[in-house]
């Protein structure tokens, strides 16, 4: 299980890259795009989901780098530290690329844009290396234990 600890902060930042693309592509869209004379940024509606995607994107970076200094110092992970950095990332993944579909209209469904791909790629991370349940399993156990 120690194993698994250490290998999971590693899957996450994978998750955490396809939402950082995402996310970006998304913002540089919201740019660009105009609707009624403006970018589409400017809408409250379109900025907020950018900003809730940065807010998420770094509260899961901020996991992966605690899992990641746990197992290269410490090596132990009282709370299951490589499981919630691995969780958080695969689902703010998911949500994320969600949310850049949305942001992108009809052309972020289509595969000529890389969202649509990106959204697809991004549900494997919260079923390989142990599903969201799963993790939240071992989460749960090792709060258990202390």
């Amino acid at each position: 299980m120690k194993t698994f600890e250490s290998t999971r902060p590693v899957v996450g930042a994978q998750a955490l890259g396809i939402a950082r693309a995402a996310f970006e592509f998304a913002l540089q869209y919201a740019k660009e795009r105009r609707q009624f004379g403006r970018p589409i940024f400017e809408n409250q509606a379109i900025a907020f989901k950018l900003a809730d995607m940065a807010l998420e994107i770094e509260a899961a970076r901020c996991l992966i780098w605690r899992a990641l200094w746990e197992g290269r110092n410490a090596g132990k992970f009282p709370m299951a530290e490589g499981s919630m950095a691995k969780l958080k990332a695969g689902e703010v993944a998911v949500k994320v690329t969600d949310e850049a579909i949305q942001i992108c209209g009809g052309y972020g469904y289509i595969r000529e844009f890389p969202v649509e791909k990106w959204h697809r790629d991004a549900k494997i991370y919260t079923i390989f290396e142990g599903t969201s349940e799963i993790q939240r399993l071992v989460i749960s156990r090792a709060l258990a234990a202390m």
